[in-house]
């Protein structure tokens, strides 16, 4: 069904799409078990029960028949393209790819630079007050990400490109200035600002030897509105997130944020010590935050809405001359069966911080053999790691998780049994150990035995350690207890009923720290 999924990259390698008119996926899996359909009964289709109609069959198919409508909108070629007819004539067009040479070999799937600009000159006064966005804009790119889908359209997988990494750009002509300029070396982000789109595409492929297939470049209000059109997009934090720069100031827990919201969050640099890097931590937990949204959302379901916020997306943002209505309606196709785990996240692996460059000051520099891994993993169309669960034969965890500041794996937990229920210490320890925290598997007995709320004891040192295993048992009640040393005692009260997964808000991957969606959104998948 749907448009020829080819057509979003005329140039590179695809596999073959049969026309419209024959189906080209398998029906959509039931997404939870349903007992089997009864037979009608006599009466009409719904079958009223005994002494008239059920109230809540109305509502119930009303609901399945809009859905059924929008996937029929959405999957048919020739409706959806009606739907999205139009839209191509707001999109500012660029050619970052003219008269480009010498390219990289196309792999299998489609690979799409995402190059977030500094558009402040775009932004009103108002919004520069409110989002603490004065000064000059640089004209430079503030974020480089590389997204490839894969060819069978069940993975994304997104790569952050430190906008200071170090690069040797190829002989050009000054955009500005009409100036030639031999090879010379540069922060990643002076690209943009010395050679343009086309500049910035022909540095990131000698860079990363994998072929672009399609340029998008979104500013600071292309991506507010954006986002506003989604409803916002929700967050978690484990931690206070400040910073004076951008107004950022979120407390620990979930956080829907709007359009100007989520740009605090993107461009913040200084919530803690990882300035840049770990920016595009956040940058990466917000486009798996916004995937989910899309997915779970309705918005791929719902054609109003999949055309608001696609026209709001195309009408602020520059693109090759390749993208357009119809490539997006086949994105909304392909991502209809994503879930936050279908989308995986990385940064290319650095060898040195703060690499000094003469006339430059310090710079990214990548590790190369790793970084020309991960690449190649990219042109091969393969996941770029697995998680380290899966690598050492452990089941990974997909259910449901809350995000804590201190990894479950680094708090020591002793539990002690605080009631007169038999086995209560041994059930809470092997459910601590569960979810993945360091319990010394041999829980004791309490000093008292008639403790009502579950108590957790804790050296101030350690108080990070603490909260998150009172994250893991919600009610619970935190006494510090200075000089008790790095072990968290856990004393079970009658209160207690269950343990909470909890996760590390920024779980390590692998030898290019690859996280997958599921894995830093909110709840889990």
């Amino acid at each position: 069904m749907g448009l020829p999924f080819s057509r979003i990259c005329r140039t590179c390698e695809v596999s073959p799409v049969p026309q419209p008119h024959r189906p080209t996926r398998p029906a959509l899996p039931a997404r939870s078990a349903r007992p089997a359909q009864r037979a009608p009964r006599p009466g009409g289709p719904a079958g009223p029960r005994k002494g008239g109609k059920r109230p809540a069959d109305r509502p119930r198919w009303g609901v399945r028949l809009a859905a059924g409508l929008s996937v029929l909108v959405l999957g048919s070629g020739a409706l959806g393209h009606a739907v999205m007819t139009g839209l191509d004539t707001g999109i500012q067009r660029v050619d970052p790819f003219k008269d480009m040479k010498n390219r990289p070999q196309a792999g299998h799937g489609v690979n799409f630079l995402l190059v977030g600009t500094d558009g402040r000159d775009k932004i009103t006064a108002a919004e520069k007050r409110e989002y603490r966005l004065g000064g000059a804009p640089c004209h430079c790119t503030d974020t480089v990400m590389m997204v490839h889908l894969s060819a069978d359209r069940t993975r994304a997988s997104v790569v952050s490109l430190p906008r200071d990494s170090f690069v040797e750009l190829p002989a050009h002509v000054d955009g500005s200035s009409g100036k030639h300029h031999g090879p010379h070396p540069v922060k990643l982000n002076a690209a943009y600002a010395e050679g343009g789109p086309q500049l910035t595409v022909r540095t990131v492929e000698s860079m990363t030897r994998v072929k672009i297939d399609h340029y998008l470049e979104v500013d600071f209000t292309s991506f507010m509105k954006t986002v506003d059109a989604m409803g916002g997009v929700e967050i978690c934090t484990a931690k206070t997130m400040r910073d004076p720069n951008t107004g950022l100031d979120l407390l620990p827990g979930s956080h829907r944020l709007s359009g100007g919201q989520a740009l605090q969050y993107v461009r913040s640099r200084h919530v803690d010590g990882a300035s840049d890097l770990g920016r595009m931590q956040r940058q990466q937990r917000f486009i798996a935050a916004l995937i989910k949204q899309a997915t779970s959302g309705g918005v791929l379901l719902n054609p109003v809405k999949f055309k608001q916020v696609s026209s709001t997306l195309l009408s602020s943002v520059r693109a090759d001359r390749g993208f357009g209505s119809e490539q997006m309606l086949a994105l909304g196709q392909a991502m209809r069966d994503f879930t936050p785990s279908s989308s995986e996240f990385a940064s290319v692996p650095v060898g040195d911080p703060s690499f000094p460059v003469k006339g430059i000051g310090s710079t990214v520099k990548w590790d190369a053999g790793k970084a020309a891994k991960l690449f190649q993993a990219l042109r091969e169309d393969r996941p770029m790691a697995p998680p380290p669960a899966a690598a050492a034969g452990r089941p990974v965890q997909r259910q449901p998780a809350v995000p804590v500041d201190v990894p479950p794996g680094q708090v020591r937990v002793q539990v002690e049994n605080g009631t007169r229920i038999d086995g209560l210490g041994t059930r809470v320890d092997s459910a601590l150990r569960a979810t993945g925290f360091d319990t010394t598997r041999a829980p004791g007995n309490g000093a008292s035995r008639d403790v009502k709320r579950t108590v957790i004891t804790y050296d101030p040192r350690w108080d990070r350690s603490a909260r998150s295993v009172s994250t893991a048992l919600p009610g619970s009640e935190l006494r510090a207890v200075r000089g008790q040393g790095r072990t968290v005692v856990v004393i079970a009260g009658a209160d207690y009923r269950k343990v909470v997964a909890v996760r590390a808000e920024d779980p390590y991957q692998g030898a290019f720290g690859v996280v997958t969606g599921d894995q830093v959104v909110c709840g889990g998948s």
